[in-house]
């Protein structure tokens, strides 16, 4: 008589959900988006995540640990084409880094592909401050000090921070707020008026 397999303990996840990992944790994660993005971060829970994509919340927990921690994975993803800025920032002339950086901060705000993601991380990080903490740890580590290191130029991290807080302002009352006639108005013509003021906070003595 052969021994019966060892029993899988209560919430663990099973081998075959363990081996199925890449497409598991991709499937968490969209929902994880798509969850923040509907409830904001209060109203979300690990339960809720875990229904959206099909899972025991065991198996979220097993990924990604807490709800913070989901909710930091999930922006990092969604957050990776505003990544890109400081190449914006490094290629061409320092004269002209200003309409750069402000040119490509708006293609990401434009494209309704990376402006809903984007939306549920600001949203979550306006009302909940543990949502606001993750946001800015990404903030900080991942894209200001990046700017930073660019530029070569006294007090670079405040000078990245003043840029960030023009760009992230302009877009906070054009597409969240959506106060009007910024709303509307034609992207060109918000880049032409910002993009001089990011260039003071970035070049200017």
């Amino acid at each position: 008589m052969t021994d019966a397999a060892p029993r899988r303990g209560r919430g663990r996840p099973s081998r075959t959900q363990t081996e199925a990992a890449p497409a598991t944790r991709d499937r968490i994660l969209e929902a994880a988006r798509e969850e923040f993005s509907e409830r904001g971060y209060e109203k979300t829970s690990v339960r809720g995540i875990a229904k959206a994509a099909g899972v025991d919340s065991a198996l979220v927990h097993h990924y990604f640990g807490t709800k913070e921690q989901v909710f930091e994975a999930a922006i990092e993803v969604a957050f990776a084409p505003a990544l890109d800025a400081p190449a914006a920032v490094e290629e061409g002339p320092l004269e002209a880094v200003g309409e750069r950086l402000t040119r490509f901060i708006f293609s990401v705000w434009e494209n309704p592909a990376t402006r809903t993601p984007l939306l549920a991380i600001v949203r979550s990080a306006v009302n909940n401050e543990t949502a606001a903490a993750v946001f800015r740890r990404l903030i900080a580590a991942q894209l200001l000090r990046r700017i930073a290191g660019q530029l070569d130029l006294p007090d670079a991290e405040l000078r990245a921070e003043l840029a960030a807080a023009q760009l992230v302002g302009v877009a906070m009352l054009r597409y969240v707020i959506k106060v009007e006639p910024l709303a509307s108005a034609d992207p060109e013509r918000i880049i032409g008026r910002v993009a001089p003021v990011v260039q003071g906070h970035l070049t200017n003595p």
